[in-house]
């Protein structure tokens, strides 16, 4: 489910890039899909500035990213699918929910609302990574996420206060990694009893091969609990 394109106001290309590799690579069948909302606002990414008087549609810059194969959220169903999953970017706290705006009072689009309970209702694990696991915290009373580590720790973790409004918004929050440990995994957390799965990404200051890898993690764990 993407939001947009470009990570300022929209999904955020290298995190959606390394899914869909990931995906491929462990032979899953792939569908694409956006809500068909404005976007929150248009942001002019070599300034890090918003465009004045410009707006875009959601659905319509995502399909930037899909190559132009990709479905209004409206028609994602649990009946067709296994498994979703969200990449980052601040398009997912930006169009998907007001998270950006209003924090742990945020509002969830009610299309992105339903797919989330849908396939939490269903049992069929939904991943989430960088700023997008607040989606879940929202919407799923009680889960357990990650969005990296809970301190800045010298700008290392420039976002980690959202740890702190993921748990005012009633979900756990677990300390990982968004980079290669010493133990023989990659740093994803697994919330097995609502199968929900998250990983830090560019939530953290790291190496562009070390978020791919964290996010390798996270799709094979959705796919693994899959059961396929």
């Amino acid at each position: 489910v993407l939001s947009g394109c470009g990570v300022y106001d929209g999904t955020e290309i290298h995190e959606a890039s390394a899914i869909l590799v990931h995906l491929s690579r462990g032979g899953a069948e792939v569908q694409m899909y956006a809500p068909d909302v404005p976007q929150m606002h248009v942001v002019d990414h070599s300034k890090g500035q918003p465009a004045e008087a410009e707006s875009r549609n959601v659905l319509v810059e995502s399909a930037r990213i899909a190559r132009g194969k990709i479905a209004s959220l409206a028609k994602l169903t649990t009946v067709d699918h296994d498994a979703v999953i969200f990449p980052g970017g601040f398009g997912a706290a930006k169009n998907l929910s007001t998270f950006a705006v209003d924090g742990k009072d945020c509002k969830v689009n009610k299309e992105v609302e339903r797919v989330l309970k849908d396939f939490h209702k269903a049992g069929k694990p939904i991943g989430l990574c960088c700023i997008s696991p607040v989606l879940a915290a929202k919407v799923l009373s009680g889960a357990e996420v990650t969005v990296g580590h809970e301190e800045e720790e010298g700008g290392k973790w420039p976002y980690a206060g959202t740890a702190g409004a993921i748990k005012e918004l009633g979900a756990k929050h677990c300390v990982k990694e968004a980079v290669f440990s010493l133990t023989p995994f990659y740093e994803a957390h697994v919330d097995t009893k609502n199968k929900v799965v998250t990983t830090p990404a560019f939530m953290c200051e790291a190496e562009l091969h070390n978020i791919f890898d964290g996010i390798g993690a996270m799709v094979k764990n959705v796919l693994k609990l899959t059961g396929k």
